[in-house]
């Protein structure tokens, strides 16, 4: 019968080193059993915790040397943004620092002003716009356009001060695209447009007045009165309430094009081709006789300005 691993109490709390681990009279053997689950390097904790980003990073900064900023998508998480920060941890240390990249830990070395530092619920990190600037490097430039759209819908940023703060040209040519997405497949639907040389949409738009509201669109084209959409797994929960408001925009004048993650990804010639059929039949139609007004949202008529006109020619003709 096999014995029953012993636990000290000051264990199951947080994270901790292998130093901490042995002052709690446990060997590096017996932390290779199944009540053990080891973080990265030297680290580790008890199975029966839940994982807590926070007291892993925590755990994380404690083994460091105090010139280390999480840096990467670990700084993006700390800011806000819904990355993976622990996949693995990421720093930056001074170009002079002897610290390496080992299992669970990516390590940089560059020069960090400390202007470019901030620190949050106790963790050194690199603030948004040099953490902006790191992804950047890596990560292709829709990924970095999502972070942006990202920082934005989440209030962490605007969209000036991305571009302000931009230090390449790279940087500041996707912070002009920047934008309030709601979720990122929708900034991936929208740079698969852009990309594709079509106009570049309005971005969450309130459509209707206070008669008739339809809710926001997730790309619009107030020209072509063209609405396209991501539908993503949660469609499905709300199919009756989706298709009643696509049968209220349809009956207002509107277009409506709707896509998944599978025509993005697998599918990106369809997406091109009817959106830009769409706007091109826009182009060719006289458009109904209501439209939105952007600035206001308010849905406006021109019927009585049609009569009116019309009046006045048949007074002019029977004169």
């Amino acid at each position: 019968m096999a014995r029953t691993p012993r636990i000290p109490m000051e264990l199951q709390e947080r994270p901790f080193s292998l130093a901490e681990a042995r002052a709690a009279g446990l060997t590096w053997r017996s932390l290779q059993g199944k009540a053990w689950r080891r973080l990265g390097a030297g680290l580790y904790c008890w199975n029966g915790l839940d994982e807590d980003p926070w007291q892993v990073l925590r755990a994380w900064q404690d083994s460091l040397p105090e010139e280390a900023l999480f840096a990467g998508a670990t700084a993006a998480w700390i800011a806000g943004l819904d990355f993976n920060p622990t996949n693995p941890v990421e720093i930056v240390v001074p170009p002079n620092s002897g610290l390496r990249s080992r299992r669970g830990l990516s390590v940089r070395h560059c020069q960090s002003p400390a202007s470019e530092a901030i620190t949050v619920r106790g963790l050194r990190a690199t603030r948004l716009h040099r953490t902006l600037r790191d992804l950047s490097r890596r990560l292709p430039a829709v990924e970095v356009l999502v972070a942006m759209d990202m920082a934005i819908a989440k209030g962490l940023a605007t969209a000036t001060a991305l571009e302000r703060c931009a230090g390449t040209r790279k940087l500041r040519t996707i912070a002009a695209l920047a934008a309030p997405a709601e979720s990122p497949m929708e900034t991936r639907l929208r740079w698969l447009l852009i990309h594709r040389g079509l106009p570049s949409p309005e971005v969450q738009v309130n459509l209707g007045d206070d008669k008739n509201r339809f809710g926001r669109a997730d790309l619009y084209y107030p020209a072509a009165r063209l609405i396209v959409e991501y539908d993503g797994s949660n469609h499905r929960d709300r199919l009756v309430a989706d298709n009643r408001r696509q049968n209220l925009l349809l009956s207002a004048g509107f277009q409506l094009l709707r896509f998944t993650a599978t025509d993005i990804y697998n599918r990106p010639d369809v997406v091109d081709s009817q959106v830009r059929g769409a706007l091109a039949r826009a182009s060719l139609s006289p458009g109904p006789i209501r439209s939105v007004s952007l600035k206001t949202d308010r849905i406006v008529s021109d019927k009585r300005s049609i009569s009116r006109k019309t009046d006045r020619m048949r007074r002019t003709n029977a004169g």
